[in-house]
């Protein structure tokens, strides 16, 4: 059984979370962890399909805690399914908190991403 205290997937992206990123409240922007999210699902989906591909989907997210100045957001993907020219990932959000390093989900969603030739165009996700 998996530990519901632990994160599904390969740590594909970390990053300090700084000043600039922040609201008027000083926590991080949604859209910055999203973007964080979205930047690891990409890097996983083309590792998976050996070439470019384009986000087309992301399904509703629910932010569990904010990400304050000083924590370092930790960004874990998992292949959930293949199609032909498309596939899911499944991207987790996780905050090492700054000081106390105590680790806990921020949110996490499934993306899509569709693998495109040098045309933009679809194509098909190689068997490996």
């Amino acid at each position: 059984m998996t530990d519901p205290e632990a994160p599904r997937g390969t740590l594909t992206v970390r990053i300090s979370a700084m000043p600039g990123d922040t609201n008027a409240n000083g926590d991080i922007f949604g859209g910055w962890v999203l973007s964080r999210m979205d930047q690891a699902g990409g890097i996983a989906a083309i590792e998976r399909a050996h070439g470019r591909v384009v986000t087309i989907a992301v399904d509703a997210m629910t932010f569990i805690r904010p990400v304050k100045v000083g924590d370092v957001l930790e960004v874990y993907t998992l292949v959930e399914s293949i199609g032909r020219t498309s596939m899911k990932i499944h991207v987790e959000a996780w905050a090492r908190r700054f000081m106390t390093r105590h680790h806990e989900k921020v949110t996490d969603a499934n993306f899509t991403f569709v693998a495109i030739d040098d045309n933009g165009r679809p194509r098909p996700i190689p068997e490996a």
